[in-house]
């Protein structure tokens, strides 16, 4: 990458429409592994918009009856927040679609080859704690910040915000943020307060990176942000993939992962992959990795294997072979089938500072 230049990502918040889709998606996944076994499987879409939830997807030894599913949607609402205004869950209709899986995918996948074909990457760089790019590291944390705001003020903030920050680098490294966008849903006579909670959010996150002069600040450029998430935009799930892994920064591989079960390859692999190039910069094999793996349905090793980095290529190649990247050697590693919080976990990015599997550090 060039050494000298402006990079941009955004994240969004539990509150938005999107994002509202991929915790109900997660939530019924979350709901059938505590139920299940490793022969469940889930693949859950849903739509989301004003007074109105749609589920549409494949279950496999799903052991969840529809009025279980619909108190999941009804409770994920809630949880988020849209108790009264907005979303109105009280008075939320809620369609379930989800159907039995193909018995065609089920010949590939029942003995734990790969769940679709697929391209995913994973990527790691030293330049924040996280391991992530400082454009979405920041983007993720504003709100994580203005998230412990709202639910000090509720009646000032509202769930649905969005963040989106650039960074001028030099010489490769981060110097200062150029501009920072806050969009944060409101009260009625709440806006000059809310811009104040996301002014502190934005001063308090970015530290030495917010530069007085230099630092454009552009908090509800709209001028007022009342009516928010599923009611002011529908949400669909799996229609924020690049803030749900590295903002744009380094590249993707098309798979959405909320509402999958770990078989499907879109999830899992991407894990490992994140994980193998998040321990690569850590061992100190290089500053930056990305790592692409490739897989096709119902088979299952992966067909490709892919290092770019700026250290020895052919080392961390070397390095990587030694595990076992099948479907199932991958939920062994991060033993994915008991990781039943996957909804809570797909806000602010699926990487970073996360206590999840795949986030960890191989001890020395």
């Amino acid at each position: 990458m060039k050494q000298n230049y402006t990079f941009t990502s955004e994240s969004v918040s539990a509150g938005h429409p999107d994002k509202v889709a991929d915790q109900i998606s997660d939530a019924i996944l979350d709901a059938a592994l505590a139920r299940g076994n490793d022969t469940t499987r889930v693949a859950c879409e849903t739509l989301a918009t004003t007074n109105y939830v749609c589920l549409a997807g494949e279950v496999k030894n799903f052991n969840l009856d529809a009025d279980e599913v619909e108190k999941i949607v009804r409770d994920k609402v809630k949880e988020i927040g849209y108790e009264q205004d907005g979303f109105h869950w009280k008075h939320l209709t809620v369609h379930n679609h989800l159907h039995k899986q193909s018995g065609d995918i089920g010949l590939g996948t029942d003995d734990f080859g790969a769940g679709d074909q697929g391209i995913m990457f994973g990527y790691a760089t030293n330049e924040t704690s996280s391991y992530m790019p400082a454009p979405i590291h920041y983007s993720h944390e504003i709100l994580k910040h203005l998230k412990k705001s709202q639910e000090l003020n509720p009646s000032v903030l509202g769930p649905d915000a969005k963040s989106q920050v650039s960074i001028k680098y030099e010489k490769g490294k981060p110097k200062y943020a150029t501009a920072v966008v806050v969009s944060t849903q409101h009260g009625k006579e709440e806006q000059a307060h809310a811009g104040v909670l996301a002014s502190d959010a934005i001063f308090e996150t970015l530290g030495d990176l917010y530069n007085e002069k230099l630092t454009k600040l552009y908090i509800n450029p709209t001028g007022q942000f009342i009516i928010g998430g599923p009611d002011g935009d529908a949400g669909v799930t799996g229609r924020k993939i690049i803030v749900d892994t590295y903002g744009g920064y380094a590249r993707h591989g098309g798979g959405a992962f909320s509402g999958k079960d770990p078989t499907k390859v879109d999830r899992s692999a991407a894990y490992v992959a994140r994980w193998l190039a998040k321990n690569a910069v850590a061992k100190g094999l290089c500053a930056s990795c990305t790592i692409q793996l490739g897989y096709a349905i119902g088979i299952k090793e992966p067909v490709s294997i892919y290092v770019d980095s700026d250290g020895d290529d052919q080392e961390i190649l070397q390095w990587i072979e030694q595990f076992d990247l099948t479907p199932l050697g991958i939920i062994r590693q991060f033993d994915l089938f008991n990781f039943t919080n996957y909804s809570d976990n797909c806000v602010y990015g699926h990487f970073g500072n996360k206590d999840v599997p795949w986030e960890k550090l191989i001890e020395a």
